[in-house]
């Protein structure tokens, strides 16, 4: 007589279970929006609200926020890529030993050489995100990393050129510019170094390329890169039209009457504008009623901090790391720079 091995109390019902819930795992997967369905979704709202839309963005005041909009844009895109480009780069062509070559290894050391290296990257703050983030994921000390990630924007040769050209008549500018961005990113890497906490740092992602190519690493980096830090750029980018459209003029001409708040006035609006830094020096140059100290903070403040930098900071690093970050760093360089400008100016 075959006797047939009774299944386990309640396998039936496990399975009974399972295939429900599969089910309305299919119903509830059917039931969710995907890409080409809110694409279409926008584009029928857009043709339906088309003419509203054409009024409102008739208006002066959207006419001002899409120019500021598109000129930082047009001006960060291109270094933004170029700083990718060489992230990749670094993450998959360039051993990790060389960085430990290249810095000294006592973290304090690091700092100063990470800071003159930042000489010789021709790209603007969009840039030097990204690669700091390579840094860091390279095991590069923090401290070392941010302090390139605010040097390089401010004293590479293309900035140091241009501030020279904006400021024919006063060559100290450069000098002023260069000592003053300089000390402001080797303290704050010494900051780092006394009061940092690795928590407050979250490690920036990488992606996996185990079994490819060195060619598909790269690209694969680079893609990920774009639209990791171009979405924080966009979202910089927004928020400073906005404030740059409302913010009246007549601001500007009353603080450039008082020598400290025409300091503190020019390093909001550094923050305010978020022009690239290769750039900044002909917005300061037609700032002609506020002193040289004044615009000398806000050729330092705007390329280390600015609306669409603490984006991509927070994107990159965390928020954690941006809300400390970010208020330390202006506080010093506005500080630093009012110093400068008083002994070199």
């Amino acid at each position: 007589m075959a006797i047939t091995k009774a299944a386990p109390q309640g396998t039936d019902d496990r399975e009974d279970r399972r295939t429900s819930g599969e089910r309305a795992g299919d119903g509830d997967e059917g039931r969710h929006l995907n890409s080409p369905l809110l694409l279409t979704m926008l584009m029928l709202v857009l043709v339906l609200l088309q003419s509203p839309i054409r009024r409102a963005l008739a208006a002066p005041v959207m006419q001002s926020w899409t120019t500021v909009f598109v000129a930082v844009m047009v001006q960060a895109l291109p270094f933004l890529v170029l700083g990718v480009l060489l992230s990749a780069a670094i993450a998959v062509f360039v051993p990790p030993s060389f960085f430990a070559r290249a810095l000294p290894r006592h973290p304090a050391l690091a700092v100063p050489v990470a800071g003159a290296a930042g000489a010789v990257l021709p790209g603007c703050e969009c840039a030097s995100v990204p690669v700091a983030g390579a840094l860091v994921r390279r095991g590069v000390t923090p401290a070392a990393a941010l302090t390139f990630l605010l040097s390089a924007p401010a004293i590479n040769p293309i900035v140091l050129t241009a501030t020279a050209v904006a400021f024919p008549g006063h060559p100290e500018m450069v000098l002023a510019r260069l000592v003053a961005s300089l000390l402001v990113a080797c303290a704050m890497g010494w900051l780092w170094l006394r009061l940092g906490r690795t928590d407050w740092l979250r490690p920036p992602s990488h992606l996996s390329y185990d079994g490819q190519s060195k060619g598909e690493a790269f690209w694969g980096s680079v893609r990920h890169d774009v639209m990791h830090a171009g979405g924080f750029l966009v979202v910089g980018a927004m928020a400073a039209a906005t404030l740059k459209a409302v913010a009246p003029e007549s601001w500007l001409r009353t603080a450039a009457g008082n020598p400290v708040l025409a300091v503190l006035a020019l390093a909001v609006l550094a923050v305010v504008l978020s022009i690239c830094s290769e750039a900044d020096a002909f917005v300061a140059a037609s700032l002609s009623q506020f002193s040289l100290t004044a615009r000398l903070t806000f050729l330092v403040v705007g390329p280390m901090i600015d609306l669409k930098l603490f984006a991509m900071q927070a994107g990159t690093f965390g928020r954690a790391f941006a809300l400390r970050f970010a208020p330390a760093t202006f506080a010093l360089a506005v500080a630093v720079s009012a110093l400068t400008g008083a002994v070199i100016l």
